[in-house]
């Protein structure tokens, strides 16, 4: 059984090795939203946090529906943190939001 499992797991590392960075990415996305994450977004005006959103499992990026071109703004599901202390208190939601990736301030990260 070890070796069964040992032998599964060299052929995934040799199969995403094999693949290009862009596949590896998708791939790496992929499992990564199947997982989830405890994202937080930062928005900024200038150098002052003005807003901040919790608990944010991805973000994603507009598609437009003829084209499939990619849009210039981003969206995303999570709690809305209204005094920015990082932790979900009473009275704060999980709302949709997006914002412009040209002319937005902000910094996504992970939090642990």
């Amino acid at each position: 059984m070890m070796k069964l499992k040992l032998l599964l797991v060299s052929a995934i590392v040799l199969l995403f090795a094999g693949c290009t960075q862009e596949t590896q990415n998708s791939l790496s996305r992929s499992l990564q939203n199947w997982t989830g994450t405890n994202g937080v977004l930062d928005i900024y005006a200038g150098d002052k946090l003005v807003h901040k959103f919790i608990q944010i499992d991805k973000l994603s990026t507009a598609k437009g529906t003829s084209d499939g071109g990619s849009r210039p703004y981003r969206y995303g599901y999570g709690i809305d943190d209204l005094n920015m202390n990082g932790q979900k208190d009473a009275g704060e939601k999980k709302v949709y939001f997006e914002f412009s990736d040209y002319s937005t301030s902000y910094i996504f990260y992970e939090r642990n």
